[in-house]
């Protein structure tokens, strides 16, 4: 099974968001921290497998190493983080075979997910999805990224509200919580061609098309799986 580098640093990595005063939201300092580098990993600013030197994220984060160490014993607790004797703390290393189980996995339920919503949309729900539609098409045309992010998120939340079955729904959040961090590594490069195949979905729904929109759903997941898996034996 092939793994990736983990000691080799990933390169250029987005400064993560500004940590919110202490005093303006009556928070610990660990707490804001831990909030703090928990958005930098699910939303894709470290490589699988690399190393989260303590100097490197108090500095990053302006703080001193004591709540980075306090929020990477947060975050191993939680999968986020995997904590190595004698060498420190890393995003979690996944092998091919790793990947392939957690892809087959997101690939039935979203499927599932998007069979249900084609079957149980109303006239109101399509109105909605039609917005939601139009939305991210602009979007796409206009080339912003940013938006378009918000875009692929909001797809999979509003498809699971159309489709009426909050156990589905809560499963498939928490299951997309604990992998965002794993499927924000197909890349920038994919978020439009991500978008299109939502917006593929996004038609077969509204059309109440329930195998369209699965099969739709299954092979959208599949391919963002195939590119994680070559970076995973990269």
């Amino acid at each position: 099974m092939n793994r990736t580098r983990a000691d080799q640093p990933s390169g250029a990595v987005a400064r993560p968001r500004q940590l919110a005063a202490v005093g303006d939201s009556h928070r610990s300092l660990n707490e804001v921290v831990t909030d703090a580098l928990r958005h930098a990993i699910l939303h894709g600013q470290f490589e699988l497998g690399e190393r989260l030197r303590e100097a490197r994220l108090a500095e990053m984060f302006n703080v001193s190493r004591n709540p980075i160490r306090e929020a990477l014993r947060v975050l191993e607790v939680e999968g986020l983080v995997e904590i190595v004797p004698r060498k420190g703390a890393r995003i979690p290393l996944l092998s091919s075979d790793e990947i392939a189980e957690i892809i087959e996995v997101r690939a039935e339920l979203e499927g599932m997910s998007a069979r249900l919503a084609a079957t149980r949309c109303t006239d109101e729900a399509r109105t909605s999805l039609q917005r939601l539609l139009e939305e991210g098409n602009r979007a796409e045309r206009e080339n912003d990224i940013e938006l378009l992010q918000e875009m692929n998120d909001r797809f999979h939340d509003r498809l699971a509200e159309v489709g009426k079955n909050r156990f589905l729904a809560e499963f498939m959040r928490s299951l997309r919580e604990r992998t965002l961090w794993l499927f924000k590594l197909s890349g920038q490069a994919r978020i439009i061609e991500t978008w299109r195949e939502h917006a593929a979905i996004l038609q077969a729904v509204m059309s109440a098309d329930p195998q369209l929109s699965s099969a739709l759903a299954m092979r959208h997941v599949k391919e963002v799986g195939k590119t994680l898996t070559e970076k995973s034996a990269g």
